[in-house]
């Protein structure tokens, strides 16, 4: 489908009918912008329009996809040809917002998850809780983007980045809790001892955090009891 030569087929058509961009564009109730566009071949006419358009300028639809005139004896060639390409259009088009939709869900996953972790302070749930739906919806809309790729391989890349974006998160938890002695934002349960000095414990997937009064210390991933839990903070 050659947008150019539809687009200058257009123009000769209207001033054929001695019409303006502005009249033409009242007729089919879109703006003079988009009558503009369509003759410089930027874009072609929205398919509904198609049928309005062409009784405006007094041609058929068979014309319009042609760029020019069709004579009686080419018509049926042309009439086929122009049903694969409309065909072909569409799909292109199609796929076309279908890669925008996908490329929106990635960028908003990405900044849920970041959000997440930048705005709810360490202590709270909620943090980690946003930043798995992020990483949701980034890999969602990774699955969208890769469609075209066999099913198997697909799964592959999907599973392997949705693991690798929740590796990313607990590492960058890990470093938050060695480095900026807060709370793991990650973390299965929480239990509150109390004494003399406040002693939390943390129970990661991965590791441990032992907070004694202020400092957060990061042990081995086990079951402690009572007993090891004082233990250690009287150290």
């Amino acid at each position: 489908m050659n947008q150019e030569k539809i687009g200058k087929f257009i123009l000769e058509c209207r001033k054929n009918k001695k019409m303006t961009q502005s009249e033409l564009a009242e007729k089919l109730g879109v703006t003079d912008k988009s009558i503009g566009n369509w003759e410089n071949g930027r874009n072609m006419p929205d398919l509904s329009l198609f049928k309005p358009l062409c009784d405006a300028l007094g041609i058929t639809i068979n014309d319009l996809l042609s760029g020019e005139k069709i004579s009686k004896e080419e018509y049926q060639e042309k009439f086929e040809e122009n049903i694969v390409n409309t065909i072909d259009y569409s799909t292109k088009k199609i796929g076309k917002y279908h890669n925008i939709i996908s490329l929106l869900f990635v960028i908003f996953g990405l900044f849920v998850s970041i959000s997440a972790i930048s705005i709810f302070p360490s202590e709270s749930s909620w943090g980690s809780i946003y930043s798995v739906i992020g990483v949701i919806i980034f890999v969602i809309g990774i699955s969208k983007l890769t469609k075209g790729i066999k099913y198997y391989y697909r799964l592959l890349i999907i599973l392997a980045i949705f693991l690798g974006s929740l590796s990313i998160l607990m590492f960058t938890d890990y470093i938050n809790v060695k480095r900026n002695n807060e709370a793991p934002m990650f973390r299965e349960s929480t239990m509150y001892l109390g004494g003399d000095e406040e002693l939390l414990y943390y129970d990661t997937p991965f590791y441990d955090v032992i907070k004694c009064g202020d400092k957060f210390n990061i042990v081995k991933n086990k079951n402690y009891t009572h007993e090891e839990l004082f233990e250690y903070c009287s150290k």
